[in-house]
């Protein structure tokens, strides 16, 4: 850069003491010739032409030195720039050149200056909104993932990712990390017909059902969201079960009360002890009917998400008392011995009403189902932060498939049986969401033959500090 400099400032130089040489050669000899005879003007030439000549040599001699100095400090400024130039084309935005004085390389210096000055900021804000913009893609529930229009992953969220796992990352195929073809058909759709598809995906995940919607961006290229909706399926299923459980258990009783009416109106002359045992049935039905609305709408109360327990602390030798005494009746006339197998003396967290529910659902699970072995034995024992309750009968027992399944809504071992004995498959479902509002947890035991285990646990109370402290001996003041 340098040479460049000076061989331009040095030659523009020569050329100007040219320039003078031979304007100063063409004036001078039409002066001295305009002056002088022929002898005396051509020496006058040769004497000026010889000064002109060192004249010029002490000018270039001169020139060089101040023409190589102009030129270092002129290029050592553009290298500065040419320097500055490449850090800002490498990114560093933070580059800036040391400007002084008043002429034009410092104004345009200030003026680079300012211009990265604003690139810098332009860039720091594009970089935060950036950073917000995939901060919140992967707060998102749902998987995002973009696709250049040669079928690329551009980008993809967190939620993405750990569904794709470690195959997807950018600039690799979408389709060497998603294989589901239902998600491949709505991408392609997107990005060669531009247009808004919608699907579904049941191969993405195991055991996971996701809505598809992939939409094409306006700089080519496609947007894909996927939101997993398996809850909501079995949300779906659930109620649609629940409405036909529902529905079936209601229509068994309806149609039976409905054919003996029919028949007692039918009937001009009923028979009295007819009638009685029409009645009878009619008024089993019914009662059955009852019982099922009243599940229903306890079932519907302790599974609402605004069902709240009053738990205090409860003794739990007298809860497991308290049920003894209130469902003993039931018992006796079921010819059932209702045995107690004793509790610890400590509190824990429990509403009474809630428990004495809980117990009265059990006691007359087993009874219906454990009859057989004519006693039940309830009892409870004291853990490490909790104490477990158990309601055992010694009926003909439970096959260990149904066990994980009992607690269901509307779910029956034998149903004809259930049906025979009055019971509505909701029993053990109230059960479940009650204790575990309670903050513990439920399970059934059980072996054919050999009847049923209910456990269940129940949190301690806290110890307050004055329970706590250690009692302090009163000293009789002396006499």
């Amino acid at each position: 850069m340098t040479r460049k400099v000076f061989t331009k400032l040095l030659g523009l130089f020569v050329l100007l003491l040219v320039f003078q040489t031979v304007v100063m050669e063409f004036v001078f000899r039409r002066l001295v010739s305009a002056n002088m005879d022929g002898h005396a003007a051509s020496d006058a030439l040769h004497l000026l032409a010889h000064r002109a000549l060192w004249s010029g040599l002490v000018a270039l001699a001169v020139a060089i030195p101040v023409a190589a100095w102009a030129a270092s400090r002129i290029s050592a400024r553009l290298d500065r720039v040419v320097a500055f130039a490449r850090r800002i084309a490498e990114g560093d935005l933070s580059a800036r050149l040391d400007h002084r004085g008043a002429d034009e390389l410092s104004a345009m210096e200030a003026a680079l200056n300012q211009t990265a000055e604003r690139l810098g900021g332009s860039f720091a804000e594009i970089e935060s909104r950036r950073h917000e913009l995939a901060a919140m893609l992967d707060s998102m529930q749902e998987a995002v993932v973009a696709i250049t229009p040669e079928g690329n992953v551009r980008w993809s969220n967190a939620v993405m990712q750990r569904i794709a796992g470690t195959q997807i990352h950018p600039g690799r195929p979408l389709v060497h990390s998603v294989r589901d073809p239902d998600v491949l058909a709505c991408v392609r759709a997107a990005l060669d017909r531009h247009e808004v598809r919608f699907g579904r995906a049941s191969s993405l995940m195991p055991g996971r059902i996701f809505e598809i919607n992939a939409a094409p961006l306006p700089s080519d290229g496609a947007l894909v969201v996927m939101h997993d909706v398996t809850a909501i399926e079995a949300a779906e299923k659930s109620r649609r079960e629940f409405v036909a459980n529902v529905s079936h258990e209601l229509r068994t009783p309806l149609t039976s009360i409905q054919g003996y009416v029919e028949t007692l109106v039918e009937d001009p002359m009923p028979n009295p002890e007819t009638t009685r045992e029409f009645l009878g049935v009619i008024l089993k039905n019914a009662t059955r009917m009852n019982r099922l609305t009243e599940d229903l709408l306890a079932l519907a109360s302790v599974e609402s998400p605004d069902y709240k327990v009053t738990r205090q602390p409860t003794r739990a030798s007298a809860m497991l008392q308290d049920a003894i005494e209130s469902l003993g009746g039931i018992v006796v006339d079921s010819d059932v011995e209702l045995e107690s197998g004793g509790a610890p003396e400590v509190l824990v967290m429990a509403d009474p009403d809630a428990m004495n529910q809980v117990f009265g659902n059990l006691i007359e699970n087993a009874l219906k189902y454990g009859k057989a072995g004519r006693r039940i034995h309830i009892a409870a024992q004291l853990l490490v932060s909790e104490v477990e309750f158990t309601v055992q009968d010694f009926g003909p027992g439970i096959a260990s498939e149904h066990l994980d399944r009992i607690f269901e809504r509307f779910y029956r071992i034998d149903k004809a049986r259930s049906r025979e004995s009055g019971g509505t498959g909701l029993g053990l479902a109230i059960v479940k969401h009650i204790v575990q509002a309670h903050g513990g947890s439920i399970w059934a035991e059980s072996e054919l033959g050999s009847g049923a285990q209910f456990h269940f646990t129940l949190p301690l109370a806290p110890v307050s500090p004055v329970a706590a402290a250690p009692a302090v001996p009163q000293q009789t003041p002396p006499v």
